[in-house]
């Protein structure tokens, strides 16, 4: 009786633990020898069940030994930049809940279940650790701060949402997203792209505050200011043309046109009196600036009829491809029995 107790209690263990979602910890590194052991070890004492991933982006220091000897999985990014770093986690990680955290060691891996929470209960589809958080106490250089208040102010004006902290690269994931966002930029503006194109897809984003840790010593940021911000502020705007192209489109043929009635009134107000046009070039010039205007709007209204067409056409194409992975379920295992292998996308023989 006692050693069927035993087996009952053996079973219902093993019943919760391949029930329980495979998280993968997702690490970018380039030239993070100082920091990436004690990030991994850290992440192995909050979630020792997770498997630890470390992508070296062409470390020229002793990143990758550090990582594997802490524990990781090392796996090589060719491709310079860590937009194609993030890429080719997605693209090769297979688990459940998904979170990426810098290799620098600058966030907390002590509040990481803040941020699998919400992916855990269903009520996010991306949980961002917030540095800006006003429960957040985070310590920023003046530009760092600066650059991010504007480019945050840029996309809640322009998107109409009301996050605090663009490019933080503390984050959680669930599966539905990681496999449905489509990512092309290359460098440091990819905390961007992700968030914006997540929000036109319809995904559930929340925020939580984390505190910045100061860096470990011998580390240093890879992020060049100038360049970097004008790369992030461009990609923000081509994606505002490419989700919003009434908006974009239609704003800048609003400026033309009103830049366009300044000569065109003067013009208009010496015909009025004289019957004649002596102002010719300005003429030229209404007429030029209110036909560019009216183009700008008819473009936008084009394309604005197409992307509308084409959102459709995803949210139709998510749709079937959610009721297809309902109808194969039982066919495949769970996450957390598929282990640490790429690619495992498909039901199991």
């Amino acid at each position: 009786m006692k050693g069927a107790v035993a087996a009952s209690r053996v079973f219902h263990r093993m019943s919760r633990a391949s029930a329980s979602p495979a998280i993968a910890i997702l690490i970018p590194c380039y030239n993070e020898e100082a920091a990436i052991a004690n990030v991994v070890d850290q992440f192995q004492l909050y979630l020792p069940d997770a498997h630890i991933y470390v992508f070296d982006n062409n470390s020229s220091d002793q990143t990758a030994a550090r990582a594997a000897e802490a524990g990781a999985i090392v796996i090589h990014e060719p491709r310079q930049g860590k937009g194609y770093v993030v890429q080719s986690m997605f693209r090769k990680i297979d688990a459940d809940i998904y979170i990426m955290v810098d290799g620098d060691g600058t966030y907390p891996a002590e509040v990481v279940d803040e941020l699998v929470g919400p992916i855990r209960r269903g009520e996010a589809d991306m949980v961002i650790g917030s540095r800006l958080h006003q429960m957040a106490t985070s310590e920023f250089r003046l530009l760092n701060r600066l650059g991010n208040r504007l480019f945050r102010l840029l996309l809640n004006s322009v998107f109409r949402v009301r996050l605090t902290d663009l490019l933080s690269g503390y984050r959680a994931f669930n599966r539905r997203l990681v496999r449905g966002l489509p990512l092309s930029g290359g460098g440091f503006q990819t905390e961007t792209e992700m968030t914006i194109k997540a929000l036109e897809r319809g995904y559930t984003i929340v925020e939580t505050p984390v505190n910045l840790i100061r860096r470990a010593p011998g580390s240093h940021s890879k992020i060049r200011i100038g360049y970097d911000g004008v790369v992030i502020l461009s990609t923000i705007f081509a994606l505002f043309r490419d989700y919003r192209p009434l908006t974009f489109f239609g704003g800048l043929g609003l400026i033309l046109l009103a830049l366009g009635c300044v000569p065109g009134a003067r013009v208009l107000t010496d015909y009025l009196e004289t019957g004649l046009v002596p102002r010719l070039p300005s003429a030229i010039l209404a007429v030029g600036l209110v036909l560019s205007g009216l183009i700008f709007g008819l473009v936008g209204l084009i394309l604005h009829t197409i992307s509308r067409r084409f959102q459709e056409f995803d949210h139709q194409f998510a749709s079937f491809a959610e009721e297809l992975n309902r109808s194969r379920q039982p066919e495949m295992a769970p996450a957390s029995e598929r282990g640490p292998g790429f690619d495992n996308l498909y039901p199991t023989k």
